[in-house]
């Protein structure tokens, strides 16, 4: 019997773990390859905390209003 619930409790606590691990917030960015003719070629991600980044530093700046701004001074970007 004792053997019964502790394999019993391993199964929870393996369930347990898997389903945390699933629901785990996505960490990945997202990128796009970006040119100007006042810069050399950067690359632009949009970090897990909503900010963009520029070459894998964070800007501080929200990355959809990065993204708009870089748009309208006539930089392309487009997908990597």
């Amino acid at each position: 019997m004792k053997i019964h619930l502790t394999k019993i409790g391993i199964c929870l606590l393996l369930s347990g773990l898997l389903i945390a691990a699933s629901c785990k917030e996505d960490d990945s960015t997202s990128c796009l390859n970006c040119s100007s003719q006042a810069t050399p070629d950067f690359e632009l991600c949009r970090q897990s905390n909503g900010n963009a980044s520029v070459n894998g530093e964070d800007t501080g700046t929200p990355y959809d209003q990065y993204l708009e701004d870089l748009q309208e001074a006539g930089a392309s970007c487009g997908g990597n």
